[in-house]
């Protein structure tokens, strides 16, 4: 209940207006307004007595029931399923059929684990990686490690890599090919590839699984809705999926529904089509099915002001989530409901607002997607994941039993700690040239033998080669000759650092010198709202902060002057930042700029004027830290009063330093011997600041609670989460919903709200470029004869996506004719926030020009269009669903407020 008035007290005073008006890393508002709310759910059956079915987050799509569209706001992004098996299902797509090693080990706590480790070619795109799983009773652990040629991977080296360095027992490798069934059936522990659902119907005015399941038919609105959502088959002699019904005696019913989407096979158990019993008011049989499904889809008939249905209705312990579907004849729509059990983490893909669909297909589409992540999702729940813990420590100890004997031959511990993948010895080549023949050929079997069951998804080129993605890269410039320090965004254009000097760059148009190659600038910021360009110059004693207005570069870009040099910008140098090697800015200021510099393991703090960016900029204060930081970033308290903070990472830690006092606050301890720092990305939600704190494999959201004399509580807490890239990525960045990881082949994309996979792109050489609004990244694209096959996805020069089916295997020799070469792309910021309206947004090389109104008449004035103004723009959409937010949240608050108060 304190919690409860504090949070209300937090909202009255500050209001649900977010320090940050970046959308584009906002977590808050966004991700509670479609993805829900936790409520305590009661109703009463028909004698009146009241039904308790515990705690469910709701998800509306709306504030209101009757809530209209408005053009404009936000609305959901394309739907995707998460974790999806051909991404992480790695054994059965990487490593059955192909050689690979195995091996077995102890850790310091005396729990056996075993390691997997293959060299591959990732997807074809010839870029060679080490695909390592590592086995334990606590899930497994997947990792990409790059190849070298000239430096040889040990197994002690990639188990280091997974922080474990300790060992009870050091591995050995395992050489008999049965081990790949029993690794096999290690991973088919995650999960079934197949899915049961259950769906209920549910007359007008039914409130209790009595009247529900008791209904032996449904109305045309119920038969048109099964049809969409599959086809009607006949069980008896059924060959593919059954979901637990009986296919020889028809005990379970004649038909049923079922469907093949996205690779998987779903079998519907629907209500109308099992047994019915007229003695049985209960309806045990229909209930032995339907109640154990972890999703259950109830269709329920009548009128919007109709009694609604809610999960106290049903009785059951083991469904999860509920998804409530009702059908309006007078605009032949659906709407969308979700209860999902509190415990089961947050799942997409988001509800649009309203959640109304007159698209059917699309109405389809959606819900067995947001179906299939529920279920994976659920199983994610203490229930679930305890069970599946126990179950993988008895299979995992128990496979180590059995191979304990072998541990004392010598055949078993000749290459432990070996190279990966050695040269044999002449003497033992043939011998080991059988035993890889037999090793694949057994892999290979299994891997047909699993295909034919049903355990695997199918080939998905078929289902979503035609999808847009809303990560799909653009071509902005081909054939770039220069290697690129940094850049930052101005407009539709790209400011570049680059060794040939500072170029501006424009889709279709030639570059433009800025600045000559004498100006060295490692790290940039442009920012168009306060007619500034801060810029960092070379590493060394001599490195400075410059400050530059963009309206002079502008100017001196129009008229063509002569292209400045380091010793012209001698009058454009900031005091005290001699020496610096890093530098951050507050992202989300208004007219006030604030700069934190760092020089060694000293930060200098500094403030702007708007008036003159050099002679005017204020010396607040000096703060010492330990060591020099290798990653800062600027938190905005909830005031701006003395609440400000850094957070810094150095050495083995992230610390909160105190901007106003310079006191520091440890806020996370990285347990590893060797840590590489990566990206502290500040994420509001209700003006409390959160951060992701990135490091080596590891994305970490950590929630900063209001400040409370001067320190902020960051003790940890249920908002916090956490979750491991594939690969070890250089950059991260945040566009709500997605988070993006970059390495030096490959972008990662994931989700903010649960760190939920959706989708890995292979992009050969890959540099990220800028990433403060479109993301610009610079990659090597094979410009080839017809052989090459540019898919139907992007455009044709645009790096190409992995296949979620299998192609021909490492190394392969290069192509005639292919000529590679170094392109610029770009991903549009709105493509990946799902806004609904472009960005007017103009090269500073063509400024547009804009008549406003004023008292005096028509003035026309040049604007210059840029990140600063997308952002704006998203603060306007943000603006006009506030209204409502605040409507949803503080009638929640006060609903809880008064149970709660009741309660006591």
């Amino acid at each position: 209940r304190e919690r409860c008035q504090k949070k209300a007290f937090h909202t009255k005073v500050y209001g649900l207006c977010s320090v940050s008006e970046d959308l584009g890393c906002r977590r808050g508002e966004f991700s509670r307004k479609h993805y829900g709310s936790v409520e305590l759910l009661i109703s009463s059956d028909a004698d009146g007595a009241i039904q308790r079915a515990g705690r469910f987050r709701v998800e509306n799509g709306s504030s209101g029931e009757n809530t209209d569209s408005t053009p404009g706001t936000w609305h959901r992004t394309d739907v995707h399923l998460e974790n999806p098996e051909y991404h992480t299902r790695w054994y059965f797509k990487y490593f059955l059929g192909k050689v690979h090693q195995n091996y077995i080990g102890t850790d310091a706590e005396k729990n056996p684990f075993f390691l997997s480790v293959v060299l591959s070619d990732q997807n074809n795109q010839r870029i060679p990686q080490y695909h390592s799983i590592l086995w334990r009773k606590t899930g497994t652990q997947k990792i990409c490690l790059p190849y070298s040629p000239t430096k040889t991977l040990s197994v002690k080296s990639i188990l280091s890599a997974m922080s474990l360095d300790k060992f009870e027992k050091s591995p050995r490798e395992i050489f008999h090919p049965e081990i790949q069934k029993d690794l096999l059936v290690l991973e088919e522990q995650e999960g079934s590839v197949n899915f049961k659902f259950g769906v209920l119907y549910a007359k007008d005015g039914q409130l209790t699984d009595d009247e529900m399941f008791s209904n032996e038919t449904g109305s045309e609105s119920f038969q048109r809705f099964l049809h969409l959502l599959g086809d009607t088959i006949t069980l008896k002699g059924w060959s593919g999926y059954r979901g637990g019904l009986d296919t020889k005696n028809d005990t379970t019913g004649t038909c049923s529904i079922y469907t093949v989407f996205q690779g998987h096979e779903i079998m519907f158990h629907v209500s109308t089509m099992l047994p019915y019993s007229r003695e049985n008011k209960q309806q045990v049989e229909r209930k032995r099915h339907i109640g154990n499904d972890i999703v259950t889809i109830v269709f329920q008939e009548g009128e919007e002001s109709s009694p609604v249905f809610k999960p106290s209705m049903i009785r059951s312990h083991f469904t999860h989530i509920f998804a409530l579907v009702r059908y309006n004849k007078q605009n032949d729509s659906y709407r969308l409901k979700i209860f999902s059990e509190e415990s089961v983490p947050l799942f997409g893909p988001p509800l649009p607002s309203p959640p109304v669909f007159t698209n059917h297909q699309e109405f389809r589409d959606f819900v067995l997607v947001k179906l299939i992540n529920g279920e994976k999702a659920t199983l994610e729940t203490p229930t679930f994941s305890q069970k599946r813990q126990r179950t993988l420590d008895m299979l995992i100890r128990s496979l180590y039993q059995d191979m304990m004997p072998d541990l004392h031959k010598n055949v078993l511990n000749r290459r432990s700690f070996s190279d990966v993948l050695p040269e044999s010895p002449k003497s033992t080549r043939k011998k080991e040239e059988a035993r890889q023949a037999e090793f694949v050929r057994l892999g290979q079997a299994l891997k047909l033998k699993t295909t034919v069951k049903g355990d695997t998804t199918a080939n998905l080129a078929t289902t979503s080669f035609c999808k847009k993605e809303p990560w799909e890269s653009q071509s902005f410039c081909s054939n770039f000759p220069h290697e690129v320090v940094c850049a930052d965004s101005w407009g539709q254009s790209l400011l570049v650092s680059t060794d040939a000097g500072i170029l501006l760059i424009d889709d279709g148009q030639p570059s433009v010198q800025v600045f000559d190659k004498t100006l060295q600038i490692k790290q940039m910021n442009v920012l168009e709202a306060l007619d500034l360009l801060i810029a960092r110059t070379d590493k060394g004693k001599e490195s400075r902060i410059l400050v530059f207005r963009l309206s002079a570069v502008q100017k001196d870009i129009e008229t063509k002057k002569v292209i400045r040099s380091k010793y012209d910008c001698r009058e454009n140098k900031l005091e005290r930042t001699k020496g610096c090697h890093l530098y951050a800015i507050n992202t989300h200021h208004g007219s006030e700029l604030r700069i934190v510099v760092a020089i060694r393991n000293k930060l200098t703090s500094l403030l702007s004027s708007p008036e003159s960016p050099v002679e005017e900029f204020q010396y607040i204060r000096e703060i010492c830290l330990s060591d020099p930081p290798v990653v800062m970033t600027l938190v905005d308290g909830p005031t701006g009063d003395s609440d400000n903070m850094i957070c810094v990472a150095y050495r083995h830690q992230f610390d909160l330093v105190n901007e106003s006092t310079g006191e520091s606050y440890r806020l996370h301890h990285v347990e590893t011997n060797r840590v590489n720092f990566v990206a502290a990305i500040d994420v509001y939600e209700d003006g409390e600041a959160g951060l992701l704190l990135c490091y080596n494999y590891i994305c970490q959201y950590r929630k900063i609670y209001p400040f409370s004399g001067g320190s902020p509580l960051v003790q940890p807490s249920a908002y916090d989460f956490h979750f491991s890239w594939n690969q070890v990525p250089y950059a991260v960045v945040c566009a709500f919903p997605y988070v993006l990881a970059f390495t030096t082949d490959s972008i990662e994309i994931r989700l903010v709200v649960n760190g939920n996979l959706v989708h890995t792109a292979v992009v050969p050489e890959l540099q990220l470029v800028a990433s403060r609004s479109d993301i610009y990244f610079k990659a090597t694209a094979a410009v080839s004869g017809p052989s090459d096959s540019s898919k139907e996805m992007g455009s044709k020069s645009s790096p190409q996506t992995p296949t979620a089916y299998e192609k021909p295997e490492f190394p392969l020799p290069s192509l005639e004719g292919e000529v590679p070469c170094k392109n610029l792309y770009k991903i549009p910021l709105s493509n990946l926030v799902g806004r609904s309206i472009e960005r007017p947004l103009k090269s500073p090389l063509a400024p547009k020009v804009i008549t406003t109104t004023t008292s005096s008449g028509i003035t026309s004035l040049p604007v210059m269009h840029s990140l600063s103004l997308s952002r704006m723009e998203i603060k306007e959409i943000a603006s006009r669903t506030r209204k409502e937010l605040l409507g949803k949240l503080s009638s929640f608050l006060s609903v809880t407020y008064q149970f709660w108060h009741e309660a006591d």
